[in-house]
């Protein structure tokens, strides 16, 4: 997917007035109706700005930064800032979305936030699987922190059985190959392959961790409703925007705005069925559209680079937490007691390593999922609204 040109928050929005609104302008002239169409074209342009300003600034920082919880919580409250601007368009050109063909536009917008909802909640129940790993991570700090004591064999056959567990959940269930090794190395270090317990042997089974919060089905895709949410995202025709009032614009952003921090926050956070195979398309007179497209490309790139298969998320701190107990897993495996001061040593700097990881999992998990809670509400909130009035507005006619 080629990437669009853009000059950021100073590139010349005449351009995309030339392009765009000016097809509307031309009809109001002509006709000499709509006295507010400044204003109009006031809050219109305005949009676009906020929508520029808010991904330029988002496009702009370090690959070290990018996916990181920050990141991703900046990216969340940049679209609740533009869809806010949006509700205000909305409900504030009230008698230009009843109008057709704009009442049908709004509804298939309103019919994508549906959709929206779904992946917010799914991303929320991602957050509370995380919450899960950290039970286990819990679990290994406690048994290998040494303080006045030395790390015996108890403590070490303790840790490893947690992460033996934790990457059996983090697995993908397809992926049986990995599943049986993981299984092999547990058992060898005196696990019996079997366990009397027949319900604690089902918590065992990758992927059962699926359905211990999950919101959504066990078919339902996160794959699938990004592409639903994609489908049919072109940019109006210049008949379009005339028929509008150009009020085809503002919805085209929202909705390609939507579909991108959708597309994101599912690359970044675990999900049922993840996938992240979508492209988008936008003209360059769009003076968002280069930074939206570089991000996208960027993050494709990040997957690439990690090979990581779609499964676990690319939130930076995901990844840190998968390398730093791979590390830790892999020095367990050739300890041979008593251990040696090395050894000791070794193992003291991956747990230190690892809770400083697992302390900004804890600090970052919080605020992320408020914002995902807050996306929530607000794209609910558009909608009902919306909807509302659209029906008022019909039985009145």
């Amino acid at each position: 997917m080629r990437s669009t040109d853009s000059s950021g928050p100073s590139s010349p929005f005449a351009s995309l007035g030339r392009s765009v609104f000016g097809f509307r302008r031309e009809q109001v002239h002509s006709t000499g109706s709509n006295p507010d169409s400044d204003l109009l074209d006031s809050m219109l342009e305005s949009f676009q700005k906020q929508v520029t300003d808010r991904f330029h600034e988002l496009s702009g920082v370090s690959d070290d930064e990018l996916l990181s919880f920050a990141w991703v919580c900046k990216l969340l409250d940049a679209f609740i800032c533009c869809q806010d601007e949006f509700k205000l368009i909305l409900l504030s050109n009230k008698e230009l979305i009843v109008k057709h063909p704009t009442d049908r536009m709004v509804n298939e917008f309103f019919e994508k936030s549906v959709k929206a909802l779904d992946i917010c909640n799914a991303t929320r129940d991602g957050i509370e699987k995380v919450r899960l790993w950290l039970k286990h991570l819990d679990i290994v700090m406690s048994a290998l922190a040494s303080g006045q004591r030395t790390i015996g064999e108890g403590q070490v056959r303790r840790a490893r059985k947690a992460l033996v567990d934790l990457a059996l959940g983090m697995l993908e269930e397809k992926d049986n190959s990995s599943v049986s090794v993981l299984s092999h190395r547990h058992r060898s270090f005196g696990r019996h392959a079997a366990s009397k317990d027949h319900s604690q042997h089902r918590l065992q089974r990758p992927g059962h961790s699926r359905s211990l919060s999950w919101s959504v089905s066990r078919s339902w895709s996160a794959a699938k409703q990004l592409q639903s949410i994609a489908n049919n995202l072109v940019p109006p025709r210049a008949s379009e925007i005339i028929a509008t009032s150009g009020f085809a614009i503002p919805l085209f952003t929202i909705s390609f705005v939507l579909a991108f921090v959708l597309w994101a926050l599912v690359a970044a956070i675990p999900c049922q069925d993840r996938g992240i195979n979508i492209n988008f398309s936008v003209p360059r007179n769009f003076p968002w559209a280069g930074s939206i497209l570089s991000l996208h490309e960027r993050i494709l790139e990040e997957s690439r680079k990690r090979n990581h298969k779609n499964a676990n998320g690319l939130l930076k701190e995901i990844y840190q937490m998968e390398k730093c107990t791979e590390h830790l897993m892999d020095l367990l495996d050739f300890v041979h007691f008593p251990l040696t001061e090395e050894q000791n040593i070794e193992i003291e700097r991956q747990v230190e390593e690892l809770g400083l990881v697992c302390e900004a999992l804890v600090k970052g998990l919080e605020p992320l999922e408020l914002q995902v809670r807050e996306m929530f509400r607000r794209i609910m909130n558009c909608r009902t609204e919306g909807l509302e009035f659209l029906c008022r507005a019909g039985s009145m006619d």
